[in-house]
């Protein structure tokens, strides 16, 4: 097949000046370079197009693939994740990962957390916070945790979003306002362990392959996977893999959440114990990072024997029987 590679280039959009942590989710050289070349060992013609706008100029050139490789995060909007599969929709090409409306909604982690509420999926008693007056109609026992609404890769995440105190819940939500320019969801904060575990597959075929513990080093911003935490995991986390029973729990709660968001082909979903050892889902990712080396689903696949040409391999797989 001729399949067409759509990303966002890290490198890129710090030429276009943006700073490193607006471009946090965008993908480096290296991993464009290993999907391509993983495609290329299945016996694929690739083509690399680059981000939305590149895109939409490929295609008004005339352009055309039989699939699109989309990793595109995008940069503006609750939509951003989904302008992409959008774009391909309307010219009928076919492609991987989550379509528009399961991007869309598990971008906003409000709206998916509404979602998982009325599927009956434990997670933790939240509240939306749009401006400072919403803060008056939160009624949520201490202690809380605040984030950006909207935003991966651990972006806006520092110890202070653990919050003790109305005083600090008010400054939490000013500062993650103004900085990012969005709602901030306000959660109930669980103290337990934290894990990630990985999906591979759509509907009814979807499986959880794999999934580890994150566990802080000596020296991390603690009680958090915080976005310092995450850039630098090799000195601050540790990765544990989990026994097939806590995978057994964890999937259990996980499968349910990707179906019924209606992801596809391959993601991750983060879960996190409360102070009795409940388990709750945090968030949904069905566009989850791609290194070969560092991404979380890349690594919790390796712990259980699926190398990195096998998870391109599956990934394609489930995308194509879409087509066929």
């Amino acid at each position: 097949m001729r399949i067409g590679i759509a990303f966002d280039l890290y490198s890129e959009y710090l030429k276009m000046g943006y700073d490193e942590l607006q471009a946090a989710e965008f993908d480096s050289e290296e991993t464009i370079e290993s999907i391509e070349t993983n495609l290329r060992r299945l016996g694929h013609e690739t083509e690399r197009i680059g981000n939305a706008r590149q895109l939409m100029q490929a295609l008004g050139d005339g352009k055309r693939w039989d699939l699109v490789f989309n990793i595109c995060e995008g940069l503006h909007g609750f939509g951003r994740e989904a302008l992409v599969p959008s774009v391909l929709d309307s010219w009928e090409i076919p492609y991987t990962f989550s379509d528009p409306l399961a991007l869309s909604l598990s971008l906003h982690k409000g709206v998916a957390k509404r979602i998982l509420r009325d599927l009956r999926i434990a997670t933790p008693d939240f509240a939306i916070v749009e401006n400072e007056e919403d803060l008056d109609h939160i009624r949520m026992p201490f202690p809380l945790f605040a984030k950006p609404v909207a935003e991966g890769s651990s972006k806006g995440i520092e110890p202070e979003n653990v919050v003790r105190t109305w005083n600090g819940l008010a400054r939490a939500c000013r500062r993650l306002l103004k900085q990012f320019q969005q709602p901030v969801l306000v959660e109930r904060y669980l103290p337990g362990r934290e894990f990630t575990v990985g999906i591979l597959g759509t509907g009814a075929d979807a499986e959880c392959v794999g999934g580890m513990e994150i566990v802080l080093k000596n020296g991390a911003e603690p009680g958090i996977y915080s976005y310092r935490n995450k850039q630098e995991w090799e000195q601050l986390v540790e990765y544990r893999p989990i026994s097939d029973e806590l995978l057994g729990v964890c999937g259990g709660i996980a499968l349910p959440a990707w179906r019924g968001l209606g992801c596809r082909d391959a993601g991750r979903v983060d879960l996190r114990q409360d102070e009795y050892g409940a388990m709750q889902l945090m968030e949904v990712n069905p566009l989850a990072g791609l290194n070969e080396v560092r991404s979380d689903l890349s690594i919790l696949c390796r712990m259980r024997g699926i190398e990195y040409p096998e998870l391109i391999e599956r990934i394609m797989k489930s995308a194509l029987k879409r087509i066929r």
